[in-house]
């Protein structure tokens, strides 16, 4: 059975791992203090919350992490920024478990809407997304104000 519960500065260690695996995964390297402030926000209640999810003998097998922002549209979205299932726990519900604790929290906050962007080649999440949401059609553009 799986368990999600939000993130505690006492998950620190079981997180790590989860979280270097979802940034192997989009082939991305940290610096480890931009890591440690986000551990952080997270606990903190700084803006971005987390959860992780744990199996029956209360190992880490699972994260996500989200943030609300007010619309122009709507009293407030939720971005869900990070999902991440350990490898040998995907297809057992997790990523759904995670992804509807999300969706209970942002309905629970008053929100209108929960969205999220993955690679278009990420056909393994993108099976789960189609099950679970509506693929709205929008292409995503972004500046990168680092090379400015």
């Amino acid at each position: 059975m799986t368990t999600i519960s939000p993130c505690s500065a006492d998950d620190h260690d079981d997180w790590l791992p989860l979280w270097d695996g979802y940034l192997r995964f989009y082939e991305t390297d940290l610096d480890p203090e931009i890591t440690a402030i986000t551990f952080r926000r997270i606990v903190s209640g700084d803006g971005i919350h987390g959860a992780i999810a744990r199996d029956d003998q209360r190992r880490a097998i699972g994260l996500v992490h989200w943030l609300a922002h007010p619309s122009t549209w709507s009293p407030g979205y939720c971005y869900l920024e990070d999902l991440f299932v350990a490898p040998d726990s995907r297809g057992s519900g997790v990523g759904r478990a995670l992804i509807d604790h999300v969706r209970d929290a942002a309905h629970n906050a008053g929100l209108t809407k929960v969205y999220w962007l993955t690679q278009q080649h990420n056909a393994t999440a993108r099976r789960l997304y189609d099950a679970v949401a509506t693929d709205t059609g929008f292409v995503h553009y972004e500046i990168d104000l680092d090379t400015h």
